[in-house]
């Protein structure tokens, strides 16, 4: 493998989430767990398993503390990187992030990545590549059905991208760009000569456009496997459902009475008590499933409860209730401290489904 010593990371960690309100309202939306893991720290896994261990992350003023304690992860740092924290006052573009971080990446090569993408087969090949060769610039793309809503390349048959545009109303291919780049310094020069987009924002789809107007070296690789833009609680769902479908089981935590199949992770000190789990589910530490069918692809978060209920397909946050309902709980997504609760009513075949902020409460 290359030596990586030399090269950085930078996550951007900023924006406002708006398509992940109320969720968003109370919480950075990189920090929405999946598979009972933030999704901000699959990002950093990803980079110190490419081998890069100098990692700026960009913050908001609204999230930034929040994202900063998370990483610090109680002082103790699991993944052994050197993080520091640049604040963008303003959401004004990735472009925009990366002028914003100038200071720290100096004249460094850098890997920018999405806080919210989650990436399968990690990115250690795409750095090794930009390390070997003489390239500008390094970009994942993907195939997408609507490619309007997407910076979009254009790539010829060696793999070198063309033309690139951001969310264009007739996408002069189906390939997308996947929240994750590697750079040559020399985007800074670029980046300072560009103009705000018709959003009103700096893109990096027009800094690339720029290197390549200055005759600079430009590659895509394709991803293998599958990629998520967590940005919509159904992209979340699916992407715990895709994480979960990859995990192997392992149970530490009290079984009684119950019967538990398929790949299911349930932590120490959680409860599973007369119920039916099929996997691949996972159960963190302090959760109690009690009287109750939790299906497949359904992560339940820390000291969570789910007595009397039917739940599948879902999403459960730490310290949330669910109890007695009449229906099937399907594809919802609940935030920390949920309460729904049944009250005794005559079951129905319907399911429900819920996408509710921290601390709410419902009633059926």
């Amino acid at each position: 493998m290359p030596d990586t010593s030399h090269i950085k990371g930078l996550i951007l960690c900023g924006g406002r989430g708006t398509r992940l309100r109320p969720l968003t309202y109370t919480r950075a939306k990189q920090l929405i767990p999946i598979a009972n893991k933030p999704a901000l720290f699959y990002v950093v896994e990803d980079l110190v398993q490419a081998g890069i261990r100098d990692i700026g992350v960009v913050i908001s003023p609204e999230t930034g503390s929040e994202v900063k304690e998370a990483l610090s992860a109680g002082g103790t740092n699991p993944w052994n990187a050197r993080f520091s924290f640049i604040l963008q006052e303003e959401p004004l573009g990735l472009a925009h992030a990366v002028k914003t971080a100038r200071p720290y990446l100096e004249d460094s090569p850098f890997v920018m990545y999405l806080g919210d993408n989650l990436l399968s087969g990690g990115i250690a090949p795409l750095v090794e590549d930009f390390l070997r060769s003489d390239l500008h610039a390094l970009v994942l793309l993907t195939p997408v059905e609507d490619p309007t809503r997407f910076g979009v390349a254009v790539v010829d048959r060696r793999g070198r991208v063309t033309r690139l545009v951001e969310k264009p109303r007739e996408p002069p291919s189906n390939l997308a760009l996947v929240g994750v780049y590697v750079f040559h310094p020399v985007v800074h020069e670029v980046i300072e000569d560009l103009r705000p987009s018709r959003r009103g924002e700096y893109e990096i789809t027009d800094a690339i456009q720029g290197l390549l107007d200055r005759g600079c070296r430009v590659r895509a690789h394709t991803v293998r496997g599958w990629w998520k833009d967590t940005g919509r609680p159904e992209d979340l769902l699916d992407a715990n459902r895709l994480l979960l479908s990859h995990q192997t089981g392992r149970i530490t935590g009290e079984v009684v009475d119950s019967e538990v199949t398929g790949e299911v992770v349930i932590e120490e000190k959680a409860k599973v008590l007369r119920s039916v789990v099929r996997g691949p589910v996972h159960v963190a530490a302090g959760a109690v499933i009690e009287d109750s069918y939790v299906g497949p692809y359904t992560s339940v978060g820390r000291n969570a409860l789910i007595r009397s209920s039917n739940v599948e397909y879902s999403i459960i946050l730490d310290e949330s209730e669910v109890s007695d309902l009449p229906c099937r709980l399907d594809a919802a997504l609940l935030g920390q401290g949920v309460v729904v609760r049944g009250g005794g009513n005559r079951p129905f075949r319907h399911s429900l489904r819920l996408v509710l902020g921290d601390r709410s409460v419902v009633s059926l």
